[in-house]
């Protein structure tokens, strides 16, 4: 795998993201091939059998801490806060219950247990061995040599983060910033010795970047690489964001909520069709647009005086050998279609993959769907 001989300089968190985001695609494509589950779009309602279908998120954070003959929530509530837990409920996950060994008449719901289902297990045995099993894969494609630097380099700054990390980026709340308690806390609380794979320190290093660059702005680092990047003055049409973008309706709705009540945009009738919006920058937006693009140069100067510049210059080179210019003729798009099967296939072929993950409480996908 060698570097284009012309690579746009990305920000390193869009490197990050690509990578993560293409990585985490792979894995949901081979769950979903091997997962017995539905889907609210492609399951009729008297078929739906196993789980409804979730993302590598709720594995990598959550459910890979649950034992077979369950856990108490109060020993994974720091966790449970940075998933869903409601969601694996009643999508057919896990069970909580009191313990029948617990005699006391008030038990309160910390004290309750957390079991798998056996539908549950069953998703558990399938996603454990995914993480190893797609690295292996980009190993065969891009190289060992390269992949095995590229990991090495990821650890070099994963070891010297300021606060542990969990193994993934948490579900997004109202505003998508980061609780960095809440980070840590779900960190500790894991407690895991097992080797973290390429997706874990994808996840931990562009974690540390959004952590240091949410604490010079008001704005999200998700919704500023994402919506708020790609709107300018004129306005952009509505349906055209989410081919701009590369994430979901949903997550560009919730982006363009949080920019709009903050006077960032203006939702306007497009004055070239008769039906149809776009979401026009007002003056405070294009002031935002130009934080946001100060912040991240000196999140990465920062690094760069931090790390160093070798060692930065040692963790772009194969992310930027991965993920290209981030346009159409990135290789990682390359691995992104489903099976036939699967719901990714219903889908348009995307022309970029988004420049930071955008993890909702649906389902934890990488790009809100």
């Amino acid at each position: 795998m060698s570097a284009p001989t012309a690579v746009g300089r990305l920000p390193l968190s869009t490197l990050l993201s690509q990578a993560l985001v293409a990585f985490t695609v792979e894995f949901d494509n081979e769950a979903e091939s091997q997962v017995a589950h539905w889907t609210t779009d492609r399951t009729p309602a008297g078929a739906r059998h196993g789980v409804w279908l979730a993302s590598q998120a709720m594995w990598a954070n959550f459910m890979r801490f649950i034992p077979d003959d369950g856990v108490r929530l109060r020993d994974l509530e720091a966790l449970a806060r940075l998933t869903n837990l409601n969601g694996l409920i009643r999508w057919g996950y896990v069970e909580l219950a009191p313990d029948p060994a617990d005699e006391r008449a008030d038990i309160s719901r910390s004290d309750f247990v957390l079991r798998p289902t056996r539908a549950g297990r069953r998703a558990q045995g399938i996603w454990r061995p995914l993480g190893g099993e797609i690295e292996r894969r980009w190993q065969d494609r891009f190289g060992t040599g390269e992949i095995g630097g590229l990991k090495q380099a990821l650890g070099g700054f994963a070891t010297r983060s300021e606060r542990p990390l969990p193994a993934y980026l948490p579900v997004a709340g109202y505003g998508m910033r980061l609780d960095a308690m809440r980070l840590q806390a779900g960190a500790l609380q894991a407690a895991s010795e097992a080797e973290d794979d390429l997706s874990s320190l994808l996840a931990k290093v562009l974690l540390m970047f959004t952590l240091d660059f949410e604490a010079a702005s008001k704005l999200s680092l998700p919704i500023s690489a994402n919506a708020l990047r790609v709107l300018d003055e004129l306005g952009v049409r509505l349906r055209d964001l989410t081919r701009l973008t590369g994430v979901s309706k949903e997550a560009i709705a919730m982006s363009l909520g949080v920019l709009e009540k903050l006077g960032c945009t203006a939702i306007e009738q497009d004055p070239s069709a008769s039906r149809g919006k776009l979401a026009r920058l007002t003056e405070k937006g294009q002031q935002a647009k130009e934080h946001y693009r100060r912040v991240l140069a000196g999140t990465q100067a920062s690094w760069e005086e931090r790390f160093g510049a070798q060692a930065m210059a040692a963790l772009r080179a194969p992310l930027e050998a991965l993920v290209a210019d981030g346009g159409p003729n990135s290789p990682l798009l390359a691995l992104l279609p489903a099976y036939p099967d699967g719901w990714r296939a219903d889908l348009a072929k995307p022309e970029t993959l988004p420049h930071h993950p955008m993890v909702l409480h649906r389902g934890g996908w990488p790009d809100g769907s």
